[in-house]
């Protein structure tokens, strides 16, 4: 029997499962050079397969990745949740924002709800987040959300790196979630503009 995917709502997103109409937006990423740290670009025929698996693995799992959407509008911003494919060592948290909403802070957002989810409902004790050594954006994304390098921990094909996320007991009521709080809601200002630091 299919489970029923949670959604969640932040501030400025709904988190839901994915659905065959986001597949459009899924595709224009996955063949584009958005998709170099994550295998691709892919083709056409791998790019269908990997959203397939998509949806499979909230089935499969019990978890995996929500569709990001922006709460007013509606409109698709890009994917974040769980994600254990076969190969991989340990459960990650992972994301990817689609490249015309990127730069608003959705990423952090939607993978700190993410992550409270995993955390706090499915009960998971650790998360890593594997990363490519050349993707800087992701790279500050993870130890913004207090994430870091972890060199004793097995890679998925040893090119990536792992950063360990803090525990549940880390995070609960630190100043490290209350700072990702804060900078959450400042993206939500229009009027604050970061400066220095990639937002996604």
């Amino acid at each position: 029997m299919p489970i029923e995917i949670p959604v969640l709502e932040t501030k400025r997103l709904i988190l839901r499962g994915p659905e065959p109409e986001d597949y459009p937006n899924f595709k224009s990423t996955f063949t584009s050079y958005r998709a170099r740290f994550m295998g691709g670009p892919l083709n056409a025929y791998e790019t269908w397969m990997l959203y397939a698996a998509e949806i499979g693995h909230w089935q499969i799992r019990g978890y995996g990745m929500w569709m990001i959407h922006d709460k007013v509008t509606d409109k698709p911003l890009g994917m974040a949740g769980g994600w254990k494919p076969a190969k991989w060592p340990e459960p990650e948290l992972a994301w990817i924002i689609w490249p015309e909403t990127a730069g608003h802070g959705y990423a952090l957002e939607a993978t700190h709800a993410a992550r409270k989810y995993l955390y706090n409902t499915l009960g998971w004790e650790t998360a890593v987040s594997y990363v490519d050594p050349k993707n800087l954006d992701s790279i500050r994304l993870a130890e913004r959300l207090g994430a870091k390098r972890d060199d004793a921990a097995a890679t998925v094909d040893g090119n990536d790196f792992v950063y360990r996320h803090p525990t549940p007991e880390k995070l609960r009521n630190s100043q490290l979630a209350h700072g990702i709080e804060m900078e959450i809601a400042n993206y939500a200002d229009p009027l604050f503009k970061p400066k220095g630091m990639p937002i996604d």
